[in-house]
Order: structure tokens, then C-alpha cells, then sequence
């Protein structure tokens, strides 16, 4: 029996949750949906008996993502709809060619989460059909209709150690370059064809300079709490652990979702984030904090014009102020590029893909001169590697006598491993869901 709706996903913790509510609200509906990873093991029952009506993406930037993400998960499709995951952009990534779509990318719905978004693909020669505003599915669990679906701050803080009755400050970092030696940062430039290391400085000097801030801080408040949500890539960072263990309260904590944080937070402090986004529809404010300035071309265009702290003197003053400072982006921009409405993101989502569903293809991403081509070579590899991923056995352990392929089955090990969730968690994300979507 044909399959309705194959959703693929690449990051769980910037997707899954999302995913699960269009899903549960599809199922609602009645239609038949299931959820694979980019990188799981490819099926044949999808390219058979259980075809998709309609596939799904996580992004769908040109002909090659349309080969890998369509054909090689499913075959020929004309109905496939991207949920276009990476919407904030700097300037210099807004003008340039990459997220802006090339060739038959511009054929598929690539779907927007405001205006914004939407008018600058129409100028760079989208139709207006083929990228549909829907608002943004992940802010829907801010809305009112999900009070409850968060912990509140006393169950947050009883549950990784910390008091309460303490003012909860929390910082959002993305500090993601701070962590990398000159060489990995050199060794990413030239995969992505640019230069990366003036905005690699600048991760380390503001992350210096923001953690000595904190250090000031925290010495002459102990009756303050100041969490610090990791960016993901910051896994191995020295001075983060350095200054955990000389402040007590000062914790480095990833667990749980950032809008959990965002919702349990007194005060909430950010350098560069999109979760900003986050901050505004959980009806909070946030201060940002910018020691030296940023690139343009890697800040987000949402910042521009924002309000910035730029010293410790005016850091130390509105963490000792109230939480009751505006917004520091204006209104019109913040809503701009995230469409607010009476009508829930997962709906408006979910009323486009049935849309798509019940009628003819709005478009024909399969059409000349595209041609598509398996890739073979990765459909074999992916299920050794999911095996060796099954018995936890690193491919990197035969860097030794083949080099080459370990070096190619180590970092889709690696990417599998970061994907990974369990049965357990996915089952209880979605019961959790379930209890709001009815």
C-alpha cells in the first residue's frame, strides 16, 4: 500500500519535534506518514509498494539535492515540498546564489516562514506558487494553545541540580568556531570555498571577553544562576569547563530543547542565535551581548539595527535591571521573516501538503534537463556503516589498512551517530505531542 507522506530530516535537535507535530496532525487527518533520517539505510519498499505520494525535505538547494534527497530515497517524484530549514540568513547569504535555489530546486515548494523570505525568492525568479508562506512549525510550541507542554523553572531546576529560588539567568551561544584549531577551521574553508578565519577570531574573541564578563558577574552575585546553552559544535571547549569548575553557578548545560530554557529563563542573554526568534513568540526579551563587532556577512539580517551591549558596565547593569527591556529588534522585522497568525504553523504545514497531495504536481523538478542518477556507491555504503554502527565498530579502526574508506565511513559513522535517537525517546516525544494535537 502506497505511503502518503515520507518526511526526511537531517538534525534532530532542529527538526524532530517539528516533524512529529506535522505528523500527528496529518495522521489526524487521516494520512499515512512515516519519518527517515538523510543517512538512514535506503529502502526498496520505497521506491515499490510504498512509494510516497509525497516526499518530504529537510533543504533542497539544487539538482543534486533533488538526486540524492528524492530519487535516491524514492525514485521519481513531482511532489515534493521542502521545509527549508536554514530561512535566517546574513545579507551576504541572502544575495548570494546557494539559498536562493538553482535549477529544477526553483520546481519544488520550498516553503517560507514569512513574507520576507517569500519576496526575496520571488526576486531572485521563484514562482509565487512554488514558495508558499506557512509561518514557522517550531514556534508553534510557544503558542498558547501548548501552555503546559514545558516544564516549568522549579521541575527544570530540580532536575540538573540547580535552585529555584534563584534567579535563573541564561545564555544562548554559538560559539561554534571558538572550539576549533586553526587547522580544522583551514580544513573547513576549503571544503566550503571560503575563508573562515577572521569569523573563527571573532568566535574566539567574543567568547573570551563574554565568559570574562560572566566571571565579573557571577563573583559578586552569588545569589544568581547563569546557565550557559552550548552551541552544538562546542563540545570540547577548555575554558567552559575552566570557569564551571571556579563558579558554581555557572553551568554548561545542553540537555533539554532551548525553548525549554527560553520558557523557564528569568533573564535571557545572546550573541548571534536565531533562537532569538524563540525568545520573541515565548512573549519574552533578551539583551545581546556583542564585545566586538561581527562580520556582516555571517550575522544573521534579522540583527541588523538591533540593540547591542557592547562593555561590561552595560552587561552588569541589565543583569542587575528587571527582565522588562523592548525587544531589541523591531516588531515589523521579527515578523517579517516569522508569520504570525491566529492559525497554527503545523496547520497552515500541514493544509499545504494536503494540498499537494490532492492535486496535480504545481511543478516538474524531474523535468529536462535534469537527470537523475542512483548513486550506488553510497546506497552500499550506507548499510555497511549502519552495521558497523550497529555493533559500535568505528570505521576509523581500519584507517591503517584503508585509509581512504575509513576515512569516508568514519564521518558518515559520525553523522549517523549525531542523528541518532532512540525508540524510547521518539516514542515518548511523540506521546507527549499527541496530548496537544486533537
Amino acid at each position: 500500500m502506497a505511503l502518503d507522506f515520507l518526511i526526511l530530516y537531517e538534525h534532530v535537535v532542529r527538526e524532530y519535534e517539528s516533524i512529529l507535530l506535522l505528523k500527528a496532525e496529518l495522521a489526524r487527518r487521516g494520512y499515512t506518514v512515516e519519518l527517515r533520517q538523510l543517512l538512514d539505510r535506503k529502502k526498496l519498499k520505497y521506491f515499490t509498494l510504498k512509494k510516497p505520494k509525497v516526499l518530504v525535505s529537510s533543504c533542497m538547494y539544487d539538482d543534486e539535492a533533488i538526486n540524492s534527497h528524492v530519487y535516491n530515497n524514492i525514485g521519481v517524484c513531482n511532489k515534493v515540498v521542502n521545509l527549508h530549514w536554514e530561512q535566517m540568513l546574513s545579507d551576504t547569504q541572502e544575495e548570494g546564489t546557494w539559498f536562493n535555489f538553482g535549477g529544477n530546486a526553483k520546481k519544488c515548494v520550498q516553503t517560507c516562514w514569512g513574507k520576507r523570505t517569500q519576496q526575496r525568492l520571488v526576486a531572485h525568479g521563484m514562482q509565487e506558487k512554488n514558495c508558499p508562506v506557512t509561518g514557522a512549525v517550531m514556534m508553534d510550541f510557544l503558542r498558547p494553545e501548548f501552555r503546559g507542554y514545558f516544564k516549568d523553572k522549579a521541575a527544570l531546576c530540580r532536575e540538573h541540580g540547580l535552585d529555584p529560588d534563584k534567579k535563573l539567568m541564561l545564555y544562548i551561544s554559538s560559539f561554534g568556531y571558538a572550539s576549533m584549531t586553526e587547522q580544522e577551521v583551514k580544513e573547513l574553508s576549503d571544503m566550503a570555498g571560503e575563508d573562515f578565519t577572521g569569523f573563527a577570531g571573532t568566535n574566539r574573541t567574543s567568547m573570551e571577553q563574554t565568559l570574562a564578563w560572566f566571571d565579573q558577574y557571577l563573583a559578586g552575585h552569588p545569589e544568581v544562576q547563569l546557565v550557559y546553552r552550548r552551541h552544538p559544535s562546542e563540545w570540547n571547549s577548555p575554558a567552559l569547563e575552566a570557569l564551571a569548575q571556579k563558579r558554581p553557578n555557572f553551568r554548561v548545560i545542553f540537555a533539554d530543547s532551548v525553548k525549554q530554557w527560553i520558557v523557564a529563563a528569568d533573564q535571557i542573554f545572546i550573541w548571534m542565535s536565531t533562537a532569538i526568534a524563540e525568545v520573541y513568540f515565548a512573549g519574552k526579551s533578551c539583551r545581546i551581548l556583542r564585545p566586538v563587532p561581527i562580520e556582516h556577512e555571517y550575522d544573521p539580517v534579522i540583527y541588523k539595527g538591533a540593540d547591542h551591549i557592547t562593555d561590561y558596565a552595560a552587561f552588569a547593569a541589565a543583569a542587575d535591571a528587571p527582565d522588562s527591556a523592548p525587544f531589541p529588534i523591531a516588531k515589523e522585522v521579527i515578523e517579517g521573516y516569522f508569520d504570525r497568525s491566529d492559525t497554527p504553523a503545523y496547520v497552515r504545514m500541514a493544509d499545504l501538503l494536503e494540498d499537494v497531495y490532492k492535486n496535480p504536481p504545481r511543478d516538474q523538478p524531474f523535468s529536462p534537463p535534469f537527470r537523475p542518477h542512483f548513486n550506488l556507491l553510497k546506497f552500499c555504503a550506507l548499510i555497511g556503516v549502519h552495521m558497523m554502527y550497529a555493533v559500535k565498530f568505528d570505521p576509523a579502526r581500519l584507517a591503517g589498512v584503508a585509509p581512504g574508506f575509513a576515512d569516508m565511513a568514519s564521518r558518515i559513522y559520525g553523522y549517523i551517530e549525531k542523528a541518532h535517537i532512540s525508540k524510547e525517546e521518539a516514542r515518548a516525544m511523540e506521546e507527549k505531542i499527541a496530548r496537544f494535537v486533537g
